[in-house]
């Protein structure tokens, strides 16, 4: 079975390993991944920023380089969430909409694919670190996606997890959120980061690029030892 597989921008221009782990992890899985030429942004940016009219022409670049694939699968919930919203660019009626239609429904986070339509939730990984699980907003939320993350992970050889004591908490970063209200941005993200620091964890684990990329930096600036790792090279089991 082929997939086609959507890299997020994130993923593509500051976080390579998480693009080449997800490849790895479907081969693992029994699929082909496919990476369509010519991919652009998804356009979420925009959209939440009120600009519709920037989104639509990414909206339909997408749908022609992806309305073929048997399934599109993505290594971010929130970059998910934004193709699942396309048909809410194109009026009742109009051509672009009912093919929008047709690219939502087959759209996948990487999680989700694997457990819901491969129903593949354990992939033989072994991962052997004691470390804590930061569900996304958008996994959690948004998409509902959330607990197939932790089934990918309980089946994980070797990982420890441990709870964190206030796992509801969001980052702090949201996209544009993080640039309209720096101050509240960071306030959130430190207390993420105590949180983090407080369970004794090796490292933290998250299946969105943009969180992965906001805590990592924060552990980073404080001098911490705590890998930030994507559940696609958790489930690579550091091979990618």
């Amino acid at each position: 079975m082929d997939v086609f597989l959507f890299i997020p921008c994130l993923v593509e221009h500051v976080l390579p390993q998480v693009g080449e782990a997800t490849a790895l992890v479907l081969r693992r899985a029994g699929v082909r991944p496919v990476l369509p030429e010519g991919q652009t942004c998804c356009g979420q940016f925009a959209y939440k920023r009120g600009r519709p009219d920037l989104v639509r022409p990414l909206a339909r670049r997408f749908i022609e380089l992806f309305e073929a694939a048997p399934a599109v699968v993505c290594p971010s919930a929130s970059c998910t969430a934004m193709v699942r919203r396309y048909p809410t660019l194109f009026a009742a009626g109009d051509p672009w909409r009912d093919r929008a239609d047709r690219v939502a429904a087959k759209t996948f986070e990487l999680g989700e694919f694997l457990v819901d339509s491969l129903d593949c939730p354990d992939l033989g990984a072994r991962f052997p670190i004691r470390a804590v699980l930061h569900a996304s907003c958008q996994a959690s939320r948004v998409l509902g996606v959330g607990d197939r993350t932790v089934r990918l992970l309980e089946a994980v050889e070797g990982l420890d997890l441990v709870p964190l004591a206030h796992p509801e908490r969001c980052c702090g970063f949201g996209g544009a959120f993080s640039i309209d209200y720096p101050e509240v941005s960071q306030a959130i993200l430190d207390q993420k980061i105590d949180d983090v620091l407080q369970s004794g964890a090796a490292a933290v684990i998250t299946a969105e690029p943009s969180c992965l990329l906001n805590i990592g930096s924060a552990l980073a600036k404080r001098g911490a030892s705590v890998r930030p790792l994507h559940l696609a090279e958790v489930l690579a089991g550091g091979e990618s």
